[in-house]
């Protein structure tokens, strides 16, 4: 098969059309596997913006049971927040509601290395992705919150000794082309996800950590590493959960640095009314051709929106899809309708967020780093 050689790239810019491939490429299984196990439900799972996983089974089985657990995700400082990175902080909420323990890391280390960003402006966008999550929901007395630049002693030593037990052609395998920032960036986020293992940060070995595909590399290299520090440093494998990119405003994967396509928190309303205005929808040629054939939500960036936060029910999903497909709502006035939902939500979220800003709670939840 022509697909064969892909590999999954956690520093690229990528998207992914067929997500299906991947359960036969790397081994992620669907998500349905275990979404009955699920007692309560998210509208990501049952909308399959959820699609995989790696022993999420053990982890709810584990949760039930009542062992210490725990949710790990982190955020690349490397631009201002956007819907897909609200995505993630949804899904941290989600889990933080049914009573798991939440610890969220700012790669800032990762995006002055690899990215090569200004080291002061990777602090800032930190301060703003924890600002935003406790305006979102997260709580700031359930959720902990640290920068990569400024931890624990024993979290820097865990990376030295990972370094040990992998080899430059088992990292080449997973992760293609490496530079050192690479290779100390791929670590590290190892060390991210299996500390909280230890008896400093509180012993939670049942650990899952929700992430986009483009991540996976990540969690395959921590599975293998789990495995060869488990008689020594008691490590066991943690869990993953998959999430789909939300679809850019052209139709890609929405990024930070593909500033025209996305929709950022802070953007001001006009921006917003700009950026929708210009959005990819799946119409027709012509208004005429699509009363009679009806629109393609599943080209439509518009419909992403919907699919992921404009419409809160399923049943006001099918509405939407149901009108585009039928022909009865031209794109025109689907994005007027999409325009006023996501500007009630923007606005809400900003007021949320300048009030969280000038509570001065983010010195309390994170040390920001010194330097």
């Amino acid at each position: 098969m022509f697909y064969l050689n892909i590999k999954l790239d956690p520093w690229g810019h990528m998207d992914i059309s067929d997500y299906s491939k991947l359960y036969e490429l790397f081994g992620i299984e669907p998500i349905d596997t275990v979404i009955d196990d699920l007692r309560v439900k998210h509208r990501f799972f049952e909308r399959r913006v959820v699609f995989g996983h790696r022993d999420m089974g053990k982890w709810i089985k584990n949760f039930y049971s009542g062992e210490k657990s725990i949710v790990l995700t982190g955020f690349m400082p490397s631009g201002h927040v956007h819907l897909g990175h609200l995505m993630v902080i949804e899904e941290l909420k989600y889990f933080q509601k049914i009573g798991a323990k939440v610890r969220v890391v700012i790669a800032d280390a990762e995006a002055y290395a690899v990215r090569r960003l200004d080291r002061d402006l990777t602090i800032k966008y930190g301060v703003e992705y924890i600002a935003h999550a406790l305006a979102w929901g997260l709580d700031s007395l359930e959720t902990d919150f640290y920068f990569q630049t400024n931890y624990s002693e024993d979290y820097y030593r865990l990376i030295h000794f990972f370094s040990r037990k992998v080899s430059f052609n088992e990292m080449e395998a997973i992760y293609g082309e490496l530079t050192p920032a690479k290779i100390v960036s791929a670590l590290t986020q190892v060390a991210d996800i299996l500390h909280s293992q230890l008896k400093e940060f509180g012993e939670y070995r049942n650990i899952i950590v929700p992430v986009g595909a483009d991540q996976d590399p990540h969690i395959r290299l921590t599975r293998d590493l789990a495995d060869r520090f488990s008689n020594e440093l008691g490590f066991v494998r943690p869990s993953s959960m998959y999430h789909k990119f939300i679809t850019g405003l052209d139709g890609n994967k929405m990024s930070s640095s593909r500033p025209d396509y996305a929709i950022f928190l802070l953007d001001d309303n006009d921006i917003v009314a700009k950026k929708i205005a210009m959005a990819l929808t799946g119409g027709r040629a012509t208004a005429d051709e699509q009363r009679k054939l009806g629109g393609e939500p599943h080209k439509c960036s518009i419909y992403q929106l919907y699919l992921y936060f404009l419409a809160e029910t399923d049943g006001e999903l099918r509405d939407t899809y149901n009108d585009c497909i039928s022909g009865k709502v031209l794109c025109g006035q689907c994005k007027k309708r999409a325009l006023e939902k996501l500007l009630i939500l923007l606005n809400e979220q900003r007021s949320r967020f300048r009030d969280v800003v000038e509570s001065g709670v983010i010195d309390k939840v994170v040390e920001k780093p010194k330097f």
